[in-house]
């Protein structure tokens, strides 16, 4: 019985009567070389499986800890993008007001809107211009000329810095397209803003030049020798009223 590592007590309590000794036989030898093929037995795999348990242990803690702060992110994002779309929403309606009112004001009538190119998608979906200049249909921004597409950017630059104001400003030729009523138009209602936020405006136009308090200019008198020129129109206004009396 040591072939097969049993006594005979074990061996009789297990042991089954033999049908076909030959396929019986076949089949033992068959058993016997599978075991043979196991190999030799692994007297460390007891500490081998230990350090395999705890490494595995603590990367299926790691694991948990991730998908747990995965979950969490994921709560935080859906929060964020809740409270934005309503704070956008809340916003661009003002914005649409705004613009509304400062394209009435800058045009002296008309209609302009802004419109959601997909309102079940506010966070990522194209807006719409949408205005009408006085005696003119409905168009979109694309169908105006090149100096009313100016004035429309104007109007709707003006419509954020009333939403959002700003104490200081630079403007870089912005009215350079404008014809010279519309660029009037422009600066007088620089002039109506000046109360709350100061502009520097770059500019060519004779118009919004008359409207500055100061004026700023490089002169070349002489070939290569660039000079500054400095005029406070309002003491300007005050001598020229002074020597005409």
């Amino acid at each position: 019985m040591g072939s097969y590592e049993l006594t005979p007590t074990p061996a009789a309590e297990i042991a089954k009567p033999i049908e076909n000794l030959g396929e019986t036989r076949g089949r033992v030898q068959e058993l016997r070389l599978k075991m043979r093929a196991l190999g030799n037995v692994n007297l460390d795999a007891v500490d081998e499986f230990q350090r395999v348990q705890e490494r595995y242990s603590f990367l299926r803690e790691q694991k948990d800890d991730l998908e747990t702060a995965q979950t969490d992110l994921r709560k935080v994002i859906d929060q964020l993008t809740v409270s934005m779309k309503e704070i956008f929403a809340s916003e661009f309606a003002k914005l649409n007001v705004y613009f509304r009112d400062t394209f009435r004001e800058i045009f002296g009538g008309g209609h302009a809107e802004l419109q959601l190119a997909d309102t079940s998608d506010i966070l990522n979906c194209g807006i719409d211009i949408r205005v009408s200049p006085p005696g003119k249909a409905v168009k979109t921004i694309t169908l105006l000329s090149g100096g009313e597409k100016a004035f429309v950017a104007i109007a709707l630059y003006f419509a954020i810095l009333k939403l959002r104001p700003t104490p200081f400003c630079v403007l870089d030729e912005i009215e350079a397209a404008l014809d010279d009523v519309n660029v009037q138009r422009f600066a007088k209602y620089i002039r109506r803003l000046t109360d709350s936020t100061q502009f520097i405006v770059i500019t060519h136009r004779r118009g919004t030049m008359e409207e500055a308090d100061m004026l700023y200019g490089v002169t070349m008198q002489e070939q290569g020798v660039s000079k500054m020129l400095m005029l406070n129109l309002a003491e300007a206004e005050k001598r020229l009223k002074n020597t005409i009396k």
